[in-house]
């Protein structure tokens, strides 16, 4: 039997799921690769892979794209590990420099700064160039809030600006997959999450930031109705900010 091939982030945030499919059956049936977000969404859209956790701002450029699991990433308002930090308030914010980890989050900024913000900015890709303010996001954003004079939470700014949830990255697919193995991937990822106390006791420890907290209250990891509907008003969002351009 051909083995799916799976890509998945390598961060804090995923450790779960990646204990659960590590520690089931399902291991022996799939290819598993770690990977940063945006290379994560580049193997689902050019089919180096079958399966990714990929920011939902890509989901629109895979061929035959279906979510194929009942988990996410997610959040109910604060995440902590995706950010704006900023030398000025928001609305002085002249420059943006993006992350060149994640194609959601930077949209998200793209979207809050407009939509909630009503703020016009320019952005940068470029890692050295000097600005007010950046996007960070992951295990690179722990203990640092304390270092910026603005700092902004993108999971509670989009649920003051929304009143929804949000869904940063979804396992998609770009084939059909049989209802046995997503009944299976369902099981292994659940299990990962009943077994988040293991996952605590392998992370290293992080000076100023509660793992505790974040894997259990900030992140939430369900794929409900609210963040599907988040999901798609979020890609609504974007899909206006690219008519703006044209």
């Amino acid at each position: 039997m051909n083995k799916i091939k799976i890509s998945a982030v390598a961060y804090t945030n995923t450790k779960a799921f990646i204990y659960g499919l590590a520690n089931s059956p399902i291991i022996n049936k799939i290819d598993l690769s770690l990977d940063i977000p945006s290379d994560c969404a580049a193997k689902v859209i050019n089919g180096q892979v079958d399966i990714g956790l990929m920011p939902v701002a890509a989901i629109p450029n895979v061929p035959n794209a279906n979510i194929v699991a009942n988990y996410c990433i997610g959040s109910d308002g604060a995440v902590n590990s995706v950010f704006i930090f900023s030398k000025v308030p928001v609305n002085e914010i002249k420059i943006l420099r993006l992350d060149a980890h994640s194609r959601t989050s930077n949209n998200l900024a793209k979207v809050l700064l407009k939509f909630h913000w009503e703020k016009e900015v320019a952005f940068t890709t470029d890692q050295n160039a000097e600005t007010d303010a950046f996007v960070l996001i992951g295990d690179r954003t722990f203990g640092k809030t304390q270092d910026f004079a603005f700092v902004y939470d993108m999971g509670e700014e989009w649920k003051k600006l929304t009143g929804l949830p949000f869904m940063y990255a979804a396992w998609v697919a770009n084939k059909e997959i049989s209802q046995d193995f997503k009944d299976e991937f369902n099981a292994a990822l659940k299990f990962g999450l009943d077994h988040r106390q293991e996952v605590l006791a392998e992370l290293p420890p992080v000076s100023n930031f509660d793992l505790e907290d974040y894997l259990y209250h900030k992140l939430q990891f369900e794929v409900t109705e609210d963040r599907m509907k988040a999901m798609h008003l979020f890609l609504s969002y974007i899909e206006e900010l690219d008519r703006v351009k044209v």
